[in-house]
């Protein structure tokens, strides 16, 4: 069975058994998390998506993953403005266990 699911405002391909990253949810490793969000289910040839009734139950496997570092670097040219931020996105890893 597949599912496209809806997760802090992004949307997920997932299926039972997957392993994502998502942005960070709340809660700590071996939690387990709801998500009522679905926008489609696939089972086979049947899609339904309109008046989806399902729940995707997934696993915390580590509670803070930090992605790579982006790097904002702002510039005026001939005016000596040079300004530099960077940041590091925090993640959640996840273990879908089933969709119900």
């Amino acid at each position: 069975m597949l599912a496209i699911v809806k997760i802090a405002g992004q949307q997920f391909k997932v299926k039972a058994g997957d392993s994502l990253y998502v942005p960070h949810i709340a809660g700590k490793t071996g939690d387990s998390v709801e998500f009522s969000d679905v926008l489609l289910t696939s089972s086979g040839s049947d899609v339904v998506s309109t008046g989806v009734k399902a729940t995707v139950k997934a696993e915390i496997i580590s509670d803070l993953v930090k992605g790579e570092k982006v790097i904002a670097f702002k510039m005026k040219r001939r005016k000596g403005f040079r300004k530099k931020h960077g940041h590091r996105t925090q993640y959640t890893h996840i273990k879908v266990t089933a969709i119900a």
